[in-house]
């Protein structure tokens, strides 16, 4: 019992330890570490640059790329033997390529030359081999080494020291001396940085030196950068001995002349346009200058100088060539007779035929022939070439596939087939041809990528699977597992995050934020998973499982509103809720001129935006008319309920008389009352012809209008004298302004004074029947009241005389006005 105490109580200081050593790499992480080993690399790249900077004022922008492969050299295996595809350490010994400045084992690196070498002399004779220095490649640049510089000895980068210790405060197999290795392209100088992987940076140093075309000033420039430009044109004299180059300052010869000009051909007779910078050429024309001897033509096609003898005068062969013959160029040479004896294209047999013009014949003799391989013969004619039909069975210089080539000489060609092996990194085939030996190193680099994937290092392909990723800075930016927005901050890692320990702040259904800490994967124990078969079965240990526990409720007491919203009561948090005021509710309705009156009562907000005073669903609804005001001069009703917001147009027509009152017209309410004053006459406007009288008596002439008509009247009237004898027409307007006016003449004024004796005539006439009248009315008064009126509804009548005008005035009148029209 005691051993089992013990044993259990082991058991339990184990597991609490082992627990604990997981959250502590769970919430922490070598990040120290990181920072040292960081802080000691930023201090060896500072002390490589120290030189390199001072001479550049401190500036390291041309330093990227020699600052790159010193990381590499860092980090952990990011250097990789291509060779062997394993990682390059500090302590072993390596070699760097000069033209790619990959790092191989220098182990690797002898074998592969080895092995290089020996592929290509295998296929020389005994003869042949030594008397031929075969390169070998690298294996990642196929940059070509002589067998004498084959690696032998391990030495540092820059050359100088043979076997290098191994430093943690320097770069991996650096001697920490001063390269001093000749910068490329040569300029005289040496390399400032202590000595370092991969190329040397551009030079430094300050130079004065001049523009390409030497008319600036020279300027002080870097080294790496001396050759410029001062963009002035180039001026030097072309090729064509005529123009200037145009081109600003440049490096190297001037290009040829742009320019175009008229120029003869070789032999003179035609002119075209050419460039300037090619005036030699040719035309088409045959030269047809007489040659010396008189007969015959030159056949050149245009050139320069003399034409030459003529090409058949002297002594001249027959077509065979046995025969010379001096004859006048007028006349052809003859055959000689003999036999030709030229070798035919066999390059075996001679001509048959008798000296004669023109090629010589096929030959046609038959031969037995041997074909190309040697193994069989057949009697042919000679110019017949001969081959066999057995395949080689030879094996190519790759020793794998053989030739299968018909009638094959015996020296096979390089095997046409692709190696197809799978290469060390285990993910790509070799593309080269079938080949002896091992294949070439996969070229391809793959990236290592931290989780996050912001910080990659390039590694050979076949190493993504054993290599360390790399320590990423960044943080991490994987979403929380918890309700939490952000995570407490960690850097970049692979497996889970860290258990989150940030309160919870979770919003309750009350509104406020839970206090605890963050439970969303709290461990509960879990009880009554497992029942125990029998007392003999030992205890085990209570299982927890990760689950989201629920918030507890708050106890926060905070005011409670009234369903209305009209008046607020303290209440328990979890507790509260609304209630009824019994107050009218007083939101205003959708028509938004009336609230609701009914009991204090719930609202439903439809919109998390809206107004606390608005109406909601459960509020009545408005069923009273529109009493809204009308626009000016409408006198019709709105046609909706009560409404919000402007009431609509008014679509109903008004019945109006137009302006003079005749016609009546049919108007939109809306047209009318949203008119202005011009708007409005045309709308009330018939569109006839005004019917008011102006002043003159004349008729308006305007369009139906509103006010008072012009009174300039264009009507034609008839102006007359004062006697009305006399007649003009004339405008109505200037009579009714004064402007003209119509005299009475002679005759006008003999007539009215005629006129006006007899008007004085009538008028004593009348005088006198008035004071007769008059006398009768005072006599019959007289005699009513002197009682003879005896009968008094008879009417008396009075017979009063006729005078003497009254009687002939008509007669008298008549011819006078007569006299008077006639002289009219």
């Amino acid at each position: 019992l005691s051993s089992l105490k013990k044993f259990d109580e082991i058991k339990k200081a184990n597991q609490a330890a082992a627990k604990k050593l997981v959250g502590d790499q769970l919430s922490s992480s070598s990040e120290d570490d990181d920072e040292d080993a960081e802080v000691k690399q930023g201090k060896i790249l500072d002390k490589t640059f120290t030189i390199y900077t001072s001479q550049t004022d401190g500036d390291a922008s041309e330093l990227e790329r020699t600052r790159q492969y010193m990381n590499e050299a860092f980090q952990s295996g990011a250097m990789t033997c291509l060779i062997c595809i394993a990682s390059v350490k500090r302590n072993q010994a390596v070699w760097s390529c000069c033209g790619c400045f990959c790092i191989f084992h220098l182990v690797c690196i002898q074998k592969w030359a080895k092995d290089s070498l020996f592929l290509v002399s295998s296929p020389l004779t005994d003869d042949d081999f030594g008397k031929k220095d075969y390169p070998w490649p690298c294996p990642k640049c196929r940059f070509e080494y002589k067998r004498s510089e084959t690696p032998s000895r391990y030495y540092c980068y820059c050359g100088k020291v043979e076997n290098p210790a191994v430093d943690p405060w320097l770069v991996p197999h650096s001697c920490g001396q001063i390269c001093e290795r000749e910068f490329k392209p040569s300029c005289g100088h040496k390399c400032l940085l202590l000595c370092h992987p991969g190329p040397c940076p551009p030079c430094p140093k300050m130079v004065t030196t001049s523009c390409h075309c030497k008319k600036a000033k020279p300027v002080p420039r870097r080294c790496s950068a001396k050759e410029w430009s001062c963009r002035l044109p180039c001026g030097r004299t072309l090729l064509c001995g005529q123009h200037a180059c145009e081109n600003p300052c440049h490096a190297g010869d001037c290009q040829p002349c742009p320019r175009v000009s008229k120029q003869r051909c070789v032999c003179g007779r035609q002119t075209a346009e050419r460039l300037c910078a090619s005036p030699q050429w040719q035309c088409d024309q045959v030269c047809g200058k007489c040659l010396p001897c008189g007969n015959h033509t030159c056949e050149q096609v245009c050139h320069a100088g003399p034409c030459g003898d003529c090409p058949r005068s002297g002594k001249r062969s027959c077509p065979c060539g046995k025969t010379k013959f001096t004859l006048p160029c007028t006349e052809d040479v003859p055959t000689c007779g003999d036999s030709c004896d030229k070798v035919l294209e066999c390059g075996i047999h001679k001509c048959s035929q008798r000296c004669h013009r023109g090629p010589c014949e096929i030959c046609r003799q038959e031969v037995e022939k041997q074909c190309r391989c040697g193994k069989h013969t057949k009697r042919m004619p000679c110019h017949k070439p001969y081959l066999c039909e057995t395949k080689c069975t030879k094996i190519r210089d790759c020793q794998k596939h053989q030739c299968r080539r018909k009638c094959c000489s015996g020296n096979c060609p390089p095997c046409d087939q692709v190696c197809g092996r799978t290469l060390g990194c285990r993910n790509h085939k070799c593309p080269s041809g079938c080949h002896r030996g091992s294949c070439n190193p996969c070229p391809e680099t793959v990236d290592v990528k931290c989780n996050c994937g912001k910080t990659v290092i390039k590694v050979p392909c076949g190493r993504e699977r054993t290599i360390k990723p790399p320590k990423c800075k960044q943080l991490c930016s994987r979403p929380p597992t918890c309700h939490h927005p952000t995570q407490e901050k960690h850097y970049c890692h692979f497996g889970r995050c860290p258990p989150c320990r940030q309160p919870c702040q979770k919003t309750l259904t009350c509104g406020h934020l839970c206090p605890v800490s963050c439970h969303d994967q709290a461990l509960v124990k879990q009880t009554g998973s497992h029942q125990s078969a029998g007392p003999w079965e030992q205890p085990s240990e209570p299982a927890f499982i990760q689950t989201a526990l629920p918030c507890p409720p708050c106890e926060v007491p905070i005011p409670v509103e009234c369903l209305g919203q009209h008046e607020v009561s303290p209440l328990p948090c979890h507790s509260a809720n609304p209630y009824s005021c019994k107050r009218f509710c007083g939101r205003l309705l959708d028509c938004q001129n009336h609230t609701c009156m009914k009991e204090c009562h719930h609202v439903t907000k439809l919109n998390s935006n809206a107004d606390g005073k608005k109406a909601g669903p459960e509020c009545s609804q408005c069923e009273e008319e529109c009493t809204k005001p009308r626009p000016a001069g409408c006198p019709h009703r709105c046609v909706l309920p009560c409404h919000p917001g402007d009431c609509p147009s008014c679509l109903q027509m008004l019945k109006i008389k137009c302006h003079c009152k005749l016609s009546v017209l049919y108007v939109e309410c809306l047209k009318l009352t949203c008119a202005d004053l011009k708007e409005k006459e045309l709308l009330i406007s018939c569109r006839n012809q005004c019917p008011k009288e102006l002043p003159c008596g004349h008729r308006c002439k305007e369009i139906c209008h509103s006010g008072s008509c012009p009174l300039n009247c264009s009507q034609k009237v008839k102006l007359r004298c004062l006697c009305k004898r006399l007649k003009k027409e004339v405008q109505c307007s200037k009579i009714q302004e004064g402007q003209v006016s119509l005299e009475c003449d002679a005759l006008c004024k003999e007539m009215k004074r005629k006129a006006h004796e007899i008007k004085e005539a009538e008028a004593k006439a009348a005088l006198e029947e008035e004071k007769r009248r008059q006398q009768a009315e005072l006599e019959a008064f007289e005699n009513r009241l002197k009682g003879r009126r005896k009968n008094k509804r008879r009417r008396d009548e009075v017979e009063v005389e006729q005078s003497s005008w009254q009687k002939y005035k008509n007669l008298i009148m008549l011819p006078v006005f007569g006299v008077a029209v006639v002289m009219v």
